[in-house]
């Protein structure tokens, strides 16, 4: 069912979303038989947002991510400190220290997966941008280069 023709057949048969970018025919970044990154944005005209698989896969990623860096540098940092402050048994610096390195782990992970997503999408709307524009440029060269040898070839016949 996730072959080219189906989704060729759909785009016919008006089944499936298809806006293009510049002219018929050039495609666009909500691209059925790519499965693009892109969904656009209802109500805000052109705006386009990345798709929730993608937001939330990113999301996922930078919590981890988040989390795992802040956690090894409040460990790495914060405990030799507590060492050096706190007095008494060797095990009571890592029991005072479990709350701080939760609490900023957890920002950490929270933060990461706010700013990951942010970042796909900056990334993935800035390159689609740039294709459309270089798909607009070379749609202009193309068709300036048909154009003229369209008419000098119509010259000729004459």
């Amino acid at each position: 069912m996730g072959t080219r023709e189906v989704y060729e057949e759909k785009l016919r048969s008006g089944n499936l979303y298809h806006e293009p970018t510049i002219n018929p025919g050039l495609g666009s970044p909500r691209c059925p038989r790519c499965l693009s990154t892109l969904n656009p944005i209802s109500g805000k005209g052109d705006e386009w947002a990345i798709t929730s698989v993608l937001h939330d896969a990113t999301a996922v990623a930078g919590s981890g991510i988040g989390g795992l860096l802040s956690a090894v540098h409040t460990f790495n940092t914060g405990i030799p400190y507590l060492q050096s402050r706190v007095k008494g048994p060797k095990w009571l610096p890592f029991l005072v220290g479990i709350p701080p390195l939760l609490i900023v782990s957890g920002a950490g992970a929270a933060f990461g997966g706010y700013v990951l997503p942010r970042f796909a999408q900056l990334t993935v709307t800035s390159y689609y941008a740039a294709s459309s524009a270089s798909h607009h440029g070379i749609s202009l060269l193309t068709r300036h280069i048909e154009e003229s040898h369209t008419s000098r070839i119509q010259q000729e016949k004459r």
